[in-house]
């Protein structure tokens, strides 16, 4: 049965040789060709009959290719691998063995031949690739902080300078930044532009919104996961956000959200600049500079034993408190404006506050903080269609007006009313609201000045006080 199966191999050698996807150069050794396999023609485009018999230096001298294997591995007697280059300028990659006989001489040389020309090609196409890569990421790096520039904090008020200022020497350090400020007072901007100021900030700030992951998937998320890790897990594994963050920051807002489990393990990177992905034996470096921020009294938490100790103690290096809206007014103007010419740009439209709207804005508490004006304004752009916009386009809770005003000089010219109707509302609406000068009441009734007047001289007939020159209090108006 031996006997059998090695003739039946014998027999086939030639096709088995042929059906080989290298290709195959026989010779033996004094370097006499006598066999090349069908890919070996066609990689070279020589022939079986252009080559067999040839000495394989006859070759070389011929010009058929540059080098040949054959004497080296005659000497050593061992394998060699060498790049060969053809006629047409194709690259050969030549990887030789020598074959012994029953006595232990070296009989043949069989050399298989690889195209490296193709590889070379896909090596340039990689290479084209990465630059490409490195263009794009260049690009994103550019509009990140072109975004950043554009999302920079704006204000008017000594407290924020202070902030600002503050900022600015923390985004100098690695220090961990913790900023804390109420629901909606621009914390994330502050964030990123500490963020832009630091010697980070040509890569990504990666946000992670630590109350909106869901408990049982935080550590997944923030650590990464390996392969098999857990029931629906990825064969290939996953790259948690501080993988992510790498050479980087990382931006945990609303950090006081965190599981007490995933606090320790925050800790751990805090400390020791390790992290360990869900299934791993043993855990990774990284460098990644954290900004944290929450709207929770943390102190108070520490109390309540929902935030650890040592955890709050490592946040707390580099503290700032972003103000509320209502201590700081004087940044309202600033910020209505700003937002103004944000979203008219975005809808092509082009409006304007009046100067006593403005001053209503800034008089008022904006319990909702900088997120509230924003929106507030994005609603006055998109639902008004004149140029300027009054008073009488606030909400009442910002206006304090009970009812919608009406133009009324349009109901005195068009005597719609009678007018004794219409000056009997003007002097209720005069006298319930704290006008702080008639200029200020006209604009927003659209009269004039001296219908304020008119009005003011009633709100004193009906008990208003006065001052000690007997001017008018405007402020019990």
């Amino acid at each position: 049965m031996a006997c059998r199966s090695s003739e039946l191999l014998s027999k086939h050698v030639e096709r088995i040789l042929d059906a080989l996807p290298e290709g195959v150069f026989i010779s033996d050794a004094a370097g006499t060709s006598l066999r090349v396999n069908r890919m070996y023609e066609q990689l070279t485009g020589l022939t079986q009959e252009q080559i067999r018999g040839k000495n394989v230096r006859d070759l070389v001298q011929e010009g058929t290719f540059d080098c040949i294997l054959n004497p080296e591995i005659v000497r050593t007697g061992r394998p060699t691998t060498h790049v060969q280059q053809l006629k047409d300028g194709k690259k050969l990659v030549l990887t030789g063995f020598p074959v012994f006989d029953g006595k232990g001489d070296l009989c043949l040389v069989v050399t298989f031949a690889r195209d490296v020309t193709l590889l070379a090609q896909l090596q340039d196409q990689v290479a084209g690739q990465c630059k490409l890569i490195d263009q794009i990421n260049d690009q994103l790096a550019y509009i990140a902080q072109g975004a950043a520039k554009s999302r920079e904090p704006v204000y008017a008020s000594r407290a924020m300078g202070d902030v600002i200022s503050l900022l600015g020497r923390f985004a100098h350090t690695d220090a961990t930044v913790l900023i804390l400020g109420e629901t909606g007072a621009g914390k994330d901007v502050f964030a990123r532009y500490t963020h832009s100021q630091s010697a980070r900030s040509d890569k990504i700030l990666l946000k992670v919104d630590c109350g909106g992951i869901s408990e049982s998937l935080t550590e997944s998320e923030l650590f990464g996961y390996m392969p098999g890790a857990f029931t629906g897990a990825s064969s290939k594994g996953k790259a948690g956000y501080f993988e992510i963050a790498d050479g980087s920051t990382i931006f945990l807002d609303e950090v006081g959200e965190l599981p007490l489990s995933m606090q320790t393990r925050l800790l751990r990177v805090l400390q020791d600049g390790e992290i360990m992905r869900v299934g791993a034996s043993s855990p990774r470096k990284v460098d990644v500079r954290i900004i944290a921020a929450t709207n929770r009294d943390l102190a108070q938490s520490v109390e309540a034993g929902t935030f650890r100790r040592d955890l709050y103690y490592r946040l707390n290096v580099a503290t700032v408190r972003i103000p509320p809206l209502r201590e700081r007014q004087e940044d309202v103007r600033p910020l209505a404006e700003h937002y103004l010419a944000q979203y008219t740009a975005k809808y092509h439209k082009a409006m304007a506050f009046m100067d006593v709207t403005l001053d209503i804005m800034s008089a008022y508490a904006w319990p909702g903080n900088v997120r509230e004006l924003q929106n507030l304004v994005h609603s006055l752009v998109i639902t008004l269609t004149g140029p300027l916009i009054s008073p009488r386009d606030l909400p009442p809770q910002i206006s304090g007006a009970t009812r919608e005003p009406s133009c009324y000089s349009e109901d005195i010219l068009a005597a719609r009313r009678p007018l004794r109707d219409i000056m009997a509302e003007m002097d209720g609406i005069f006298c319930s609201r704290p006008w702080r000068c008639t200029a200020r009441c006209s604009a927003w009734l659209n009269f004039f000045r001296s219908t304020a007047a008119r009005c003011s001289a009633s709100c004193r007939a009906q008990g208003g006080r006065t001052d000690a020159a007997g001017r008018h209090d405007w402020r019990d108006c």
